[in-house]
């Protein structure tokens, strides 16, 4: 839980520092960008699922 507040609060810094310097931010469109990190979490699940079921 700890690395999730971390991670929550760096991504505060950097937007609120980033839009004090004007520029855009580091990261794609809303929607799309959130649906890329969800497909990358759920990839990162099913490759351990896979290894699990076929290799262990």
């Amino acid at each position: 839980m700890s690395e999730a507040i971390i991670a929550t609060v760096t991504g505060l810094f950097v937007g609120f520092l980033f839009s004090a310097l004007k520029l855009p931010i580091p990261a794609p469109p809303y929607l799309s960008g959130v649906m890329g990190i969800v497909g990358i979490y759920l990839g990162m699940h099913a490759y351990q699922q896979v290894i699990r079921l076929f290799f262990s």
